[in-house]
C-alpha cells in the first residue's frame, strides 16, 4: 500500500476546489464584461462547493476525533478492550496504531495488578493475624473499613464488619481488650475465657497509623500468643533445667573435691588448711541456697495476707528505697493488698525503669482511680520493648539481660494476679515504656 500523509490527502480534496476557482471566472468573463459581476458570481458558485468539499474530507477525521475522546473516556473509567480502525496510512494511522499499543499495556498492567490483589487478599484473609482497618465516617465515628477472618471470628461472631462502628463492638469484647485498645501504642494483653476452663489467652496489639486517600486510618493487629508462649515456655524451662544443673556442678563439684581432700587432711593429722577448706565449703552451700531460694520464692509464692493500706503512704515509704516521681489523684486511696509482696513487686519495677533510663526523673508512678480498680502505673523514658521482647517479657526465667534470671517481670504478674488484679506492659508515645497494674479497690 502507497503511503499518503495527511497533508497530502488534504491537497488531493482541495485540487478541485482550486479548478473550480480558476475555470469559472474565466468562463463567466467571456459573457460578462462587468469583472464585479463576474467575481460575484464566481464567490457565490465557487463557496458552497467549498465548503461542501471541507466538510466532506474532515468527516472521517472528525469521526476519529470523537472515537478518540470516547477512548479516553474509557480508559479513566478503567475500561480498556474498546478499539479504533482507520482506513489509510498516514500520520493518523500512527496515532491509531500508537493509541492500541497504549491499550494493549494498560490492559496487561490491569490483569497484573489484579492477579496480586486476588493473592494479597488471599494471604491477608487467611492469616491468622486478626486484621481491622478504621477510618473515621462522615458521622465521625470510627468506622470499619476492611476486616479478615480471623479479625471476624474474634470481633462478631464471624459476621461482616465493614461498615460498623468499632467502638461499639468493642463494648462487646471482654474488659482486657477494650483497655488494651483505649491505650495508645503497642500491647500485651491476655483474655480470660470463661466458657474454656478459665484458659487465658495471651493476645499482642499493634497498631499502625497512615493517611489513605488524604483520610487518616489505622490498622490494628491482634496476633493470639498462646500457643507460641507455651513452645517458648517449655524452651525456657528446658533453659531453666539446664541453669540449675549448671549452678548445682559448679557447687557441688568444688564441695566434693574440698570434702576429699579435707579428709585426707584428716587421715594424715594435717589440720592447718581444715579451716580454708571448711569456709570455702560453707560460702559455695550458701551460695546454692541463695539461688534455690531465689527459684523457690517464685515457685511457692504465699497466699497474700490483704490489709487496707492508704496509697499515699505505703508509696511515701517505698520512696525512701528508691526514687521517683509520684502523680496520685486522690491522697485518701486505698485498698487491701499485702504490703510486703506488693513492695517487692513494685520495687521490681522500678529497678528495671531505673535501668532503661538515663535520669532518676524519667521514673514515674501514677495511681489512678478507676471503677472497682485501681490502676498503678510505673513509666520510664528507656527505649521501651520491640515486639520479640514485648512478647515474652512476662515468661518466666526470659530476659534480656546478661546475668538476668528473668523473674523479675514473672514474680510481679504472681504477685499481681495473686491479688485478683492484671498486669499489662505497653511502649509509650515518645519513648519508654508503662507497665500498668489494676487491682481490685476493695
Amino acid at each position: 500500500m502507497i503511503r499518503r500523509s495527511l497533508a497530502g490527502r488534504l491537497l488531493w480534496w482541495c485540487l478541485p476546489m482550486l479548478a473550480a476557482a480558476i475555470a469559472v471566472p474565466l468562463l463567466l468573463d467571456r459573457w460578462l464584461d462587468s469583472p464585479l459581476l463576474v467575481f460575484a458570481i464566481s464567490a457565490m458558485l465557487v463557496l458552497p462547493l467549498t465548503a461542501w468539499v471541507i466538510r466532506h474530507a474532515l468527516q472521517p477525521v472528525n469521526s476519529l476525533f470523537r472515537a478518540l475522546s470516547g477512548s479516553v473516556n474509557s480508559y479513566r473509567d478503567g475500561e480498556y478492550n474498546t478499539s479504533i480502525h482507520w482506513r489509510g496510512s498516514d500520520e493518523l494511522a500512527d496515532l491509531i496504531h500508537s493509541h492500541g499499543e497504549l491499550a494493549q499495556v494498560l490492559r496487561q498492567q490491569r490483569q497484573n495488578l489484579v492477579q496480586r490483589e486476588l493473592l494479597l487478599d488471599t494471604m491477608v484473609q487467611h492469616t491468622p493475624v486478626a486484621m481491622v482497618l478504621l477510618a473515621p465516617g462522615v458521622d465521625q465515628l470510627r468506622r470499619v473499613v476492611f476486616a479478615n477472618v480471623a479479625a471476624r471470628k474474634l470481633l462478631h461472631g464471624g459476621w461482616k464488619l465493614e461498615g460498623q462502628d468499632f467502638d461499639q463492638l468493642l463494648l462487646q469484647a471482654p474488659a482486657e481488650m477494650r483497655e488494651a485498645m483505649g491505650r495508645g501504642g503497642d500491647s500485651l494483653f491476655a483474655v480470660t475465657q470463661e466458657d474454656d476452663h478459665d484458659e487465658e489467652q495471651v493476645y499482642h496489639l499493634a497498631r499502625r497509623h497512615f493517611r489513605l486517600n488524604g483520610k487518616p486510618h489505622e490498622l490494628l493487629l491482634l496476633r493470639l500468643l498462646t500457643s507460641e508462649l507455651r513452645r517458648q515456655e517449655v524452651s525456657t524451662w528446658k533453659k531453666v533445667i539446664r541453669v540449675i544443673s549448671h549452678e548445682l556442678n559448679n557447687s557441688l563439684a568444688p564441695v566434693a573435691s574440698l570434702a576429699h581432700s579435707g579428709a585426707e587432711l584428716v587421715r594424715r593429722g594435717d589440720s592447718r588448711r581444715l579451716e580454708e577448706i571448711f569456709a570455702t565449703i560453707e560460702e559455695r552451700a550458701r551460695h546454692l541456697e541463695g539461688f534455690i531460694r531465689g527459684y523457690a520464692r517464685f515457685a511457692k509464692l504465699p497466699q497474700p495476707q490483704l490489709q487496707t493500706v492508704n496509697w499515699a503512704v505505703f508509696l511515701a515509704g517505698l520512696a525512701r528505697h528508691i526514687p521517683f516521681r509520684l502523680t496520685l489523684h486522690d491522697q485518701d486511696l486505698s485498698s487491701r493488698i499485702d504490703q510486703t509482696q506488693l513492695e517487692q513487686a513494685l520495687l521490681n519495677l522500678l529497678k528495671n525503669a531505673h535501668e532503661a533510663s538515663e535520669r532518676d526523673d524519667d521514673v514515674e508512678i501514677h495511681v489512678l482511680p478507676l471503677p472497682e480498680w485501681i490502676r498503678i502505673e510505673v513509666l520510664d523514658r528507656g527505649s521501651g520493648m520491640n515486639d520479640a521482647v514485648l512478647q515474652n517479657a512476662l515468661v518466666p526465667f526470659y530476659s534480656t539481660k546478661r546475668n538476668g534470671t528473668g523473674l523479675g517481670l514473672a514474680l510481679t504478674r504472681e504477685i499481681v494476679e495473686a491479688h485478683g488484679g492484671r498486669l499489662s506492659l505497653h511502649n509509650r508515645q515518645g519513648g519508654g515504656l508503662c507497665v500498668a497494674i489494676q487491682l481490685p479497690s476493695n
